[in-house]
């Protein structure tokens, strides 16, 4: 599954913000000019219909990123912004606060133009959009995505344009229907997932160069790479820099285990036991293929247990129902293969299993995804529990992983239940 895609899924999923533990840093060009962080949002300069607007998308407060980062769009004059901020951290309702404080709305033309990867998240961000500005009537979005067509020549009126880069690039030069030397604020969002896909870096490079000079510039992305700092730097010029400090996952408060077995059938005797030994509140059970996830699900279910099942083979709109079915403790077991093995947090879930270790094309384990797979347990600082099945040829892939994260990982046998019950 593509950046892009689980950046949606997140999105669709997610109820409520996620609370970093990360430190904020701000790095800026000018030491002299003064940063402030806010607590509430009467103490930023927002119109009363925009209060409402926000209080109305279920923010009561601001989240980390928006303390800090909504003082610095805000302000005046306007300055550049660069954030490194993850989704569901609220940074899409805090650049649709600017974007809606920016806009005159006496004036029908194009004055804010945001950027998305993908025609759904473009969607997503009109949504938000469309949420918090509710009470400004005069304002009005329009989207550049595939599929909205638009005259020739025949100049928008609408003040907020969102849309993909190639579309967006279609309707300033070709059919010049958006007056690019009348665009007062450019968002350019999910900068690392646009750096990822062909093309689209390329085309977020040649709209940015045809702004105005006095045009405030803010980008946003998850990861803060080199590659995608350069790219940062490189599209936007005298930028102050919020970015989170480096936090590895950790292993220390998960603990491993795993059973040696002959077959799968003795891999399911062994899930059997735990599932019979341990008081489990949600499990996530992770497959190599779709085949072993489908072979797994009939049999739990046929042993009366109350199973999702999550493949690729979902469009992005079912896999988000099967995780809010989860989520709401609909299904007890979550069966998956790696699609969700990374930015998904349910927080009730206490056992991960891996039915099949992950591996890579040369048969080695695949560490980063063993480690994003096991993280789906033990978050927020809790304690979990992590079971790996393995057969006997594949021993020393667990030994691998041991040495690779400098972790113990402890061999249970499948059949023993008192070990389980003291689990």
């Amino acid at each position: 599954v593509d950046l892009a895609e689980t950046s949606l899924l997140n999105k669709l999923i997610r109820t409520s913000l996620v609370e970093s533990s990360h430190h904020v840093e701000i790095l800026q060009q000018d030491p002299n000019s003064p940063l402030f962080s806010v607590k509430t949002f009467e103490e930023l300069p927002l119109k009363k219909e925009l209060l409402r607007g926000i209080y109305l998308m279920g923010f009561n407060r601001p989240s980390k990123i928006q303390e800090t980062a909504l003082p610095i769009m805000l302000a005046y004059p306007p300055q550049n912004l660069i954030a490194q901020s993850q989704s569901g951290t609220g940074k899409t309702a805090a650049f649709v606060l600017a974007m809606l404080s920016r806009v005159n709305p006496a004036e029908k033309y194009p004055q804010c133009l945001c950027l998305a990867p993908t025609y759904e998240l473009a969607l997503q961000i009109g949504r938000v959009i469309e949420t918090i500005g509710r009470f400004c009537a005069d304002i009005k979005v329009t989207y550049a995505v595939r599929g909205n067509r638009v005259p020739q020549d025949a100049l928008l009126k609408e003040q907020i344009v969102i849309g993909t880069p190639g579309t967006t690039l279609d309707w300033c030069f070709k059919r010049r229907v958006i007056d690019v030397s009348k665009i007062s604020l450019f968002v350019l969002d999910e900068a690392d997932i646009m750096m990822d896909t062909q093309g689209l870096s390329c085309q977020s490079i040649r709209i940015q160069r045809v702004l105005p000079k006095n045009c405030q510039m803010l980008l946003f992305s998850a990861t803060f790479k080199e590659s995608v700092r350069a790219f940062a730097v490189r599209i936007i010029s005298n930028p102050i820099v919020i970015k989170l400090r480096e936090e590895e996952l950790t292993l220390s408060n998960i603990r491993q285990y795993f059973f040696v077995c002959k077959n799968r059938e003795e891999k399911y005797g062994a899930l059997c036991n735990i599932y019979g030994s341990i008081t489990v509140g949600q499990a996530m059970i992770f497959c190599q293929t779709r085949k072993s996830a489908d072979w797994l699900a009939k049999e739990m279910s046929r042993d009366g247990h109350q199973v999702a099942i999550l493949t690729a083979e979902l469009t992005v709109a079912q896999r988000a129902d099967v995780i809010q079915r989860f989520r709401d403790g609909k299904e007890k077991v979550l069966i998956a293969t790696n699609v969700c093995a990374r930015g998904i947090d349910v927080q009730q879930v206490t056992i991960v299993v891996n039915f099949n270790l992950p591996t890579d094309q040369s048969g080695k384990p695949d560490f980063e995804t063993y480690l994003h797979r096991i993280g789906r347990t033990g978050r927020f600082g809790k304690k979990g529990v992590a079971f790996t099945m393995v057969e006997n040829r594949h021993v020393e892939l667990v030994q691998m992983i041991e040495a690779h994260f400098q972790t113990k990982i402890k061999e249970l046998d499948p059949g023993d239940m008192d070990e389980l019950e003291q689990l």
